[in-house]
């Protein structure tokens, strides 16, 4: 008997316990406030499940990236196209995949912090575009949380009392980054508005849709504190994903706001499990046309993925191969 998707009430028992980060490849420089490491194993699930490896991947609120570069690296879409308003992250990218990622590694690489050195660089005012983007990784890990937004603190205590340097990771940062080359040539990235973008893939059928807007819906103020734009119509948001030709995975808060919203546009949502910045375990919405993917007996086995990609040897595609049934 197949199983009836009740809006705004359906909740079903947690098939999965929340994803262990750890296993799952850290690709983004960022580490990024609302980052979806812990959907990447969903993530896959969804993009295999269907009928055919999409042609393009759209992600119109980047942020951080890991999907879409899980997506690149994985080669789980023959085209990936970011998208990102903010100015600061959308230099980040930019730069990454514009042909500077060797510059930012090595100033990365190159910069000594301390507090004092991390508190003057933020206050310049960059005179390049890659500038900023190196601006913006410092800012990223020593800020309070990654925060980019105004008002967010450097890290005074950070973990282990290690302070403004617990998440400064330069060999590992500068690795991320030049590895991202790699698959650069697979990556559009457009510094612009999400709603242009759908609009420009709406009537695509080969396009598919990864969607994680700042969550501002039913009241919710946390996309107004980590973001700099943080304002979306949800409901435009929604009107649009119900004209796309492609199919689409979105994900928000789970609120009975966004809930009732769904409902009305005909999409069902589930609950799944994560934990946040502090390991608090709690729920977040996946929204789609079709979540009957999540319901499958098999689950993902994370395969080990070698970290550089090499250039010489093209992964040859068999989707089927990427999922394995665990007895």
């Amino acid at each position: 008997m197949s199983q009836t998707f009740l809006l705004p009430e359906f909740e079903t028992e947690e098939r999965e316990k929340p994803v262990n980060v750890a296993s799952v490849p850290q690709r983004s420089p960022f580490r990024y406030p609302g980052g979806k490491t812990w959907l990447v194993p969903l993530f896959r699930r969804w993009i295999l499940s269907l009928p055919s490896q999409p042609a393009v991947l759209v992600e119109p609120f980047a942020g951080g990236g890991i999907i879409s570069l899980t997506a690149a690296f994985e080669q789980l879409a023959d085209h990936i196209v970011m998208v990102e308003l903010d100015e600061q992250i959308a230099a980040v990218w930019k730069t990454i995949l514009g042909g500077d990622a060797q510059w930012l590694a090595k100033r990365i690489l190159s910069f000594d912090l301390t507090v004092e050195s991390a508190k003057a660089q933020a206050v310049k005012t960059p005179k390049t575009e890659r500038e900023l983007a190196f601006q913006t990784v410092l800012k990223n890990r020593t800020a309070h949380g990654g925060i980019l937004a105004g008002g967010a603190g450097v890290l005074k205590h950070g973990e282990n009392g290690k302070g403004i340097l617990s998440r400064w990771y330069p060999q590992t940062i500068a690795k991320r980054i030049t590895n991202i080359e790699y698959v650069a040539h697979t990556i559009e990235f457009k510094h612009g508005d999400a709603f242009e973008e759908l609009a420009r893939f709406r009537n695509d059928p080969n396009a598919v849709f990864f969607i994680d807007p700042p969550y501002t819906a039913g009241g919710k103020n946390a996309g107004s504190r980590l973001y700099t734009h943080s304002d979306v119509d949800h409901e435009r948001l929604f009107s649009f994903c119900e004209q796309l030709r492609g199919d689409f995975l979105m994900t928000y808060d789970n609120a009975e706001e966004v809930c009732a919203l769904a409902k009305r546009h005909g999409f069902v949502t589930k609950t799944v499990a994560m934990k946040n910045t502090h390991h608090a375990e709690m729920k977040e919405l996946l929204i789609g046309r079709n979540l009957r993917w999540l319901e499958a007996p098999t689950v993902l086995q994370e395969t080990a993925t070698p970290y550089v990609v090499d250039i010489k040897q093209p992964v040859k595609r068999n989707r089927k191969a990427k999922l394995h049934a665990i007895g």
